[in-house]
């Protein structure tokens, strides 16, 4: 694809502008981990918001969602669409709780919850297993897209790109490093505007380019008379749930994302309870008030908001270009073809990608280091050091993750298929997440046993047994028996162990104030702690805002396909959604919310 002048000065622009907010917020970021990491504690919740959705918004969502409709219709976006629930989870009953906790990052949650050495291992472990591999694997997808994106645009070879995405990565790292939480907080919201803006533009040539909406119907059902014709099965590409039979998804996989997945799962951004940098954007509220509405305005936008550009132009894409190998690719084939994307804008669509990819780097880059500094190096091998030198150790174990990264990059071949590896791999920890907050009796090795018998059963079925995450039977099956047999070994650890001692579990009742349900004994010797008891005003909620998200989202996706009437009645059905979620919280009061 050919670049002119004014498409490389755009480029330049976008850069400069990056590199010009790390420069001003400097000195506001290094003075100590605490503003290195959470930005002082200081921040509203429309940045926090903001910046969860510009996180969760990489150069390879798009690529993974055209993957995910090509081979599963509409429907397939449920593997995401589910964590919904698990997300209005994190915003009424744990967002307010995470920032009571007072914490750097969720790994030192284990030694406020928890006590002794399992405590201590818990910690450590979990710092390196999620500050290094895993955090690597994400960022290697995310490169990987960027990788794809980059050999497609300027036709150059896998290495070649990984190289340019290196560069990129550089002036990423620099920017991060100079600015803490800070520079990527405003760097988002800047990228965000940018990328949101060029993706609807990008959707709105892709129809244009088919035909129209209309012409687009015509052709994806022919496209499932073909697909019936071969497989014999049922159902529609354009289906927002599958059929029983449907060609597109099995009704077990389907069973297995709404009523499964979503709480059983560890994933990143999506972690049942909270968790990674979602937690990190709620540490960094100003207070519980910002702390709740920050994951509010992200669900809201991560869910409803975001996702018609990407599914409309990947449908487009399987009409544009239906023998294309790698149908992920599709999306970018729509860019550098001139007769659906206008030559003129290249040069902003080429930076809405690169803003994707900073946006996701500079946030992995930074939580990763956070765990490897805050909750490895500085808690076990140098304790008392000054907080500069914690700060400037930051910067090197930064720069330190980025290189990781692309090594893994260059041995990853699929980003849906990375993104199914690793929700299979944490099936199963997710309950122990949920309940750690609410049930004294879980301890440390209810952890350590969850996390050790995901990993050890999730990777026989798949490399012992043959299973795989691709198939969706098989992928839905990984899922159920993963998260039976770490269940049942997380509980049997938890009552074949002792209770963690008073001490502890009264210091976090004191200090989080969970609802009181399920702490008895440890509420009834806490008699200065006046007992919370909202789970029922909490499901409510919870119930609400997933009505009001997923009303959204169908009631605007009804109305691109033809259907207005159908769709303003889901559109209604949010406001009451909304309405609900708004009187409950000003019925209990903000001011409780803030205490």
């Amino acid at each position: 694809m050919q670049l002119t002048l004014l498409d490389w000065l755009a480029i330049a622009l976008y850069f400069a502008a990056n590199i010009g907010i790390g420069l001003y917020y400097r000195k506001r970021a290094t003075g100590s981990t605490e503003d290195y990491f959470v930005s002082g504690r200081n921040v509203s919740w429309w940045l926090a918001g903001t910046s969860m959705v510009a996180t969760t918004f990489a150069a390879d969502t798009p690529l993974a969602v055209t993957g995910l409709v090509a081979s599963f219709g509409i429907a397939g976006n449920w593997l995401w669409w589910s964590m919904l629930m698990s997300g209005m989870l994190t915003v009424f009953f744990y967002a307010r709780l995470w920032r009571r906790a007072r914490v750097l990052t969720d790994v030192e949650f284990a030694e406020i919850r928890y006590g002794g050495r399992p405590a201590a291992f818990l910690r450590g472990f979990r710092s390196l297993y999620l500050g290094l591999p895993i955090n690597c694997i994400i960022m290697g997808w995310v490169n990987l897209a960027m990788v794809k994106i980059l050999m497609m645009i300027f036709s150059v070879t896998k290495i070649e790109a990984l190289l340019m995405v290196f560069g990129i990565m550089l002036i990423t790292s620099m920017i991060s490093t100079l600015s803490g939480l800070w520079g990527v907080l405003v760097m988002d919201l800047f990228q965000f505007a940018l990328k949101m803006g060029m993706v609807i533009v990008l959707a709105v040539c892709a129809v244009r380019a088919v035909g129209g909406m209309e012409a687009l119907k015509v052709k994806l059902h022919a496209l499932d008379a073909a697909r019936a014709a071969e497989t014999g099965g049922t159902g529609s590409i354009l289906s927002f749930t599958p059929d029983i039979g449907s060609l597109w998804m099995p009704m077990l996989t389907f069973f297995v994302y709404i009523a499964v997945n979503w709480w059983a799962t560890w994933y990143p951004g999506a972690e049942p309870g909270g968790g990674g940098y979602i937690a990190q954007r709620m540490f960094c509220a100003k207070d519980e008030k910002h702390s709740l509405l920050a994951t509010l305005w992200f669900n809201i936008a991560h869910y409803a908001i975001r996702p018609w550009p990407w599914i409309l132009t990947a449908l487009c894409s399987l009409v544009l270009y239906p023998s294309l190998a790698d149908k992920e690719s599709g999306f970018i084939k729509a860019i550098i073809d001139p007769a659906v994307f206008p030559v003129a804008l290249r040069g902003l669509i080429i930076a809405a990608f690169a803003a994707a990819y900073m946006s996701t780097i500079g946030t992995q880059l930074n939580w990763g280091a956070s765990y490897l500094i805050n909750d490895f190096y500085k808690r076990f091998l140098v304790r008392s050091a000054s907080e500069k030198h914690y700060v400037r150790i930051s910067q090197f174990a930064t720069i330190f993750i980025m290189i990781v990264s692309c090594v893994v990059t260059y041995y990853q071949d699929s980003i849906s298929g990375a993104w199914k590896l690793l929700i299979a791999v944490g099936a199963g920890t997710g309950s122990v997440f949920i309940l750690r907050w609410f049930w004294w009796r879980i301890n440390a090795w209810s952890e350590v046993a969850a996390m050790a018998a995901s990993f050890v059963v999730s990777l026989t079925l798949q490399f012992g047994l043959g299973l795989s995450s691709n198939d969706p039977r098989q992928f839905a099956w990984i899922v159920l028996i993963t998260v039976a047999c770490s269940t049942v070994t997380w509980l049997a650890a938890t009552l074949l162990t002792a209770p963690e001692s008073e001490a502890t579990l009264l210091a976090f009742y004191r200090r989080v104030r969970p609802s009181a349900a399920l702490w008895g004994p440890i509420a009834a010797r806490a008699v200065d702690i006046t007992p919370v008891h909202d789970g029922l005003h909490n499901l409510l909620d919870w119930v609400a805002g997933c009505v009001l998200v997923y009303a959204t989202l169908f009631g605007v996706g009804k109305i691109l396909f033809g259907q207005p009437g159908v769709g303003l009645l889901l559109l209604g059905v949010a406001g009451v959604g909304a309405w609900i979620v708004y009187w409950d919280l000003n019925r209990r009061g903000w001011k409780t919310l803030m205490e």
